[in-house]
């Protein structure tokens, strides 16, 4: 057997819904100082939940997506999954001026560099950045480190945990 390449990520951060929706809102606040937008460019798939947000927030009805792929679904069940080549699976027309770029996170930024390199004029913002993406971004409200897991509300189910005295007492 092969052994799998060591994972780059340390450690992981979850972010909760009400994280989300806060620190979507903070990035909002800048926001209003940037525009007025024509509309809304969301990278699908990450960036579509915090466009609904942004685009409620600065009441823009104009919402359009550029769907790109650069990840593959590891082979075991982790979240974590393995970059590949950067695919546009649906563009926008036009070079993004007046134009609002949205997405959760820019990690190592090839996404990002691609897209940015196709709407050139938007306006490009994400709720978090990686040191690697950052520079390819124009706002961001968080920045993790490099070696970070970020699990978005969306990758994660709630679920019951025991006390940890109850599981103490079961060992």
């Amino acid at each position: 057997m092969e052994n799998a390449p060591a994972s780059p990520y340390r450690d992981d951060i979850v972010i909760s819904w009400p994280e989300l929706h806060r620190d979507t809102r903070l990035l909002c606040h800048q926001l209003v100082e940037k525009g007025p937008f024509k509309g809304i460019i969301a990278i699908a798939r990450g960036g579509l939940i915090p466009a609904a947000l942004v685009a409620r927030e600065l009441e823009i009805r104009l919402v359009d997506t550029i769907c790109a792929s650069s990840y593959e679904a590891a082979d075991d069940d982790s979240a974590q999954t393995m970059r590949k080549e950067v695919r546009i699976l649906k563009g926008v027309e036009g070079d993004g001026e007046g134009y609002l770029l949205i997405d959760d996170l820019v990690d190592t930024g090839n996404t990002a560099r691609v897209i940015r390199k196709l709407l050139p004029k938007a306006f490009f913002a994400t709720i978090y950045a990686k040191p690697q993406g950052l520079e390819v971004v124009d706002l961001c409200v968080k920045q993790f480190a490099q070696d970070k897991w970020i699990y978005f509300p969306w990758d994660i189910d709630y679920q019951f945990v025991a006390p940890i005295k109850k599981k103490l007492d079961k060992a």
